[in-house]
């Protein structure tokens, strides 16, 4: 109990040293400023900075009601140089994958605050809602910004999830959102979206979120032998994907003078079934049942407290429970019944200095507290203390501009049983710059570089007889160069373009993979693998007037040859040069919107090329079959009792093609859905 004690102590009197050192030294140096042109008149206006150096990707606004989408994880499929991991149907698990470095390496973050998963470092982003997002960006690296908390620097890709902020047009007071949704697998989702006025500088909100569906549909099982014979050739129907959901946020937000303030509550539960594979022909295969509950509540304040000071502070609180009962296992053996719980606590200050109306250099400082409880035997009861400070600059001069950051992070882990890992100090830093030439002022040029770790999850560590304390961080290193071309068109019928182009090079080290040891019902965790990605990011879109009808065509494509450079001494070099699993060398998407008067029309097509399954040669019979959808919406907006109504058609899958995004785990076919949305 003292060495908790004194650990805690000693990381929450580096990070409060950190921030009292920070604030005085700098108040100290901006008394005498003079006030700059830039005020803040509203909490939306820290969305984008002017100093970009890397540009987004983007989804936002009616582009999110329309992309034929269920959650983040299906809207994140129409951006380039992503990969996606769906388990099938509402209820399977969705994480997202960036250029081929790992689900582990991408960082989600939620009103600005990461979301956090000590346990097995991924987020189920089907978990989240389009419905209260106001915005969806990627980041390739980091953002461009450098007023941000040390957190926002230590992923290798980065994801913003933000939510919508009241807005009150007129004299009203009062914004009521009432969505219902049907679809064709026996779903229903109903949500509702409450804003309040409460004075000129304070307002708040309440939404809640229920999803319900049986997960029931049919599927096409084929599959060869090695010979090139077929196994087997059915269509069947797809079981335990249901899923019985609750989602409920409030937030209240405030503007000061110079500043901005909110806090924000969030909840979800839900009891759902989590697909088995479909192997050895047992199409009724049951599959595990998943009961989660996630809560957290946070708050960020943020105060230009001198002319050339800004101050930003950041503190989250979180709570997971999860109860996973594996009936698989149950059809041969005892069932596997886990319960899981996560505590996190998060304190985060961040400063920006401006020496020059050019140059600003910041300094963050992060402290985080994670635990894991499990009732798995001789579990090790798991304690990380962690403290990360960045030290960032931002430069411009003429038409070039230049970001630089480091990154410390120092680690402490207790455990109550077993042995602990060591102490980690990581240094990693990144550096982006930008040109814009003179002749042709909309082609912007780039290129960075950073280094980046993820450390290993409690699963990694100590998973029961599994877990392995001498794990090695998993480094990135990621090159990047590119350009963007913007330009906008006074022409009757084509009003305007943008092109963006990325050739990269990444290459991961001392990767954390599983393998078996004396059998295969016991695994161990080990630094084995090495892995270099070359790949190709292709975003174009335009958009064009043909008559009284808006057209806004956007395209997308990936490259990406992803090889496993893994050596090991006394061992065939089996993988070595080959393509690692479920990384297509191909893959992209297409989407047309077309708006006339009340109607809006979207088309998109996602295509995803050959991929192979496993770490193993890649031959015929380890392949997985290139799979693409096309989607349709309508929309019409209408006018009920002098409030604005909205009917909204989707046909997905269009062709009712059948697919596996992850081999064994197969999609849903043709499928509708109807939703409706009524503003009061």
């Amino acid at each position: 109990m003292v060495a908790k004690l004194t650990t805690f102590q000693f990381h929450t009197i580096v990070f409060t040293v950190f921030v009292l050192t920070s604030q005085f030294l700098f108040s100290q140096s901006g008394k005498k400023d003079s006030i700059r042109k830039e005020t803040i008149k509203t909490v939306n206006i820290y969305k984008k900075n002017f100093k970009e150096i890397l540009p987004a990707q983007v989804l936002q606004g009616e582009e999110l009601e329309r992309l034929n989408s269920h959650s983040v994880a299906d809207a994140l499929r129409y951006f380039s140089g992503v990969q996606i991991k769906d388990y099938g149907g509402m209820g399977g698990l969705k994480t997202v994958n960036i250029r081929s470095m790992g689900s582990q390496h991408v960082g989600v973050f939620y009103d600005g605050i990461q979301l956090g998963n000590a346990q097995n470092g991924l987020v189920d982003l089907g978990r989240y809602s389009l419905d209260d997002l106001e915005e969806i960006s990627l980041y390739n690296g980091q953002k461009s910004e450098i007023f941000q908390p040390a957190k926002d620097f230590g992923s290798s890709g980065s994801i913003y999830l933000q939510p919508k902020t009241p807005v009150f047009t007129g004299n009203r007071k009062t914004n009521l959102v009432l969505r219902a949704k049907s679809a064709s697998i026996d779903l229903f989702n109903s949500s509702f979206r409450l804003e309040q006025k409460i004075s000129k500088r304070i307002a708040a909100s309440f939404s809640a979120e229920f999803l319900q569906s049986d997960g029931l549909y049919r599927f096409h099982y084929g599959r060869k032998y090695p010979n090139g014979t077929t196994a087997a050739d059915t269509i069947s129907k797809r079981y335990d994907s249901d899923i019985k959901a609750k989602r409920f946020e409030t937030s209240v937000n405030g503007t000061l003078n110079n500043g901005s303030w909110n806090v924000r509550g969030y909840g979800y539960i839900s009891d759902r079934g989590i697909p088995a594979p479909i192997v050895k022909f047992r199409f009724k295969a049951r599959g595990a049942r998943m009961l989660d509950e996630n809560y957290f509540v946070q708050a960020n304040f943020r105060k230009k407290l001198f002319p050339k000071l800004e101050t930003q502070l950041k503190a989250k609180f979180a709570y997971d429970y999860t109860y996973f009962n594996d009936t698989v296992l149950s059809q041969s053996a005892m069932p596997a019944t886990n319960t899981y719980i996560q505590r996190e606590v998060y304190l985060s200050s961040s400063n920006l200095y401006s020496i020059t109306p050019n140059w600003d250099v910041s300094l963050s400082g992060d402290f985080q507290y994670n635990n894991l409880d499990a009732n798995l035997y001789n579990f090790s009861y798991p304690t990380r203390y962690t403290t990360l400070v960045a030290l960032a600059t931002t430069y411009q001069w003429n038409r070039f501009k230049f970001l630089g950051s480091l990154l410390g992070t120092f680690t402490f882990e207790e455990v109550e049983k077993n042995k602990r890992p060591d102490d980690r100090r990581e240094w990693t830093p990144a550096f982006f710059m930008s040109y814009q030439p003179a002749a042709i002022p909309e082609l912007t040029l780039r290129a960075f570089y950073k280094n980046i770790f993820r450390l290993p999850t409690f699963n990694d560590l100590y998973y029961t007889s599994v877990g392995n304390t001498y794990l090695k961080p998993e480094f990135t290193h990621q090159y990047d160069i590119g350009f963007t071309y913007q330009k906008k068109y006074d022409r009757s019928w084509f009003k305007g373009l943008y092109v963006k182009l990325d050739g990269y090079y990444n290459r991961v080290e001392d990767k954390i993979v599983a393998v078996p040891t004396t059998n295969m019902f016991r695994w161990m965790m080990l630094n084995l693998g090495k892995v270099e990605i070359i790949g190709a990011d292709v975003n174009v879109q335009t958009e064009m007037m043909v008559g009284k009808v808006k057209v806004k065509p956007l395209l997308s494509y990936t490259y990406q040859s992803a090889k496993d450079k893994t050596v090991n001494e006394g061992e065939t070099e089996t993988f070595y040069g080959q393509q690692i699993p479920y990384t297509p060398w191909h893959s992209g998407s297409f989407t047309l919107m077309a708006d006339y008067k009340d109607w809006s029309f979207n088309y998109s097509m996602i295509y995803v090329g050959k991929r192979y399954d496993a770490q193993l040669d890649n031959i015929k019979y380890n392949s997985i079959q290139p799979w693409y959808t096309h989607d349709l919406s309508v929309q019409r907006k209408l006018s009920l009792a002098g409030h604005p109504f909205k009917i909204n058609l989707e046909m997905n899958n269009i062709f009712n093609q059948y697919y596996d995004v992850v081999k064994n785990y197969p999609m849903p076919g043709r499928n509708f859905r109807l939703t409706l949305n009524f503003n009061l």
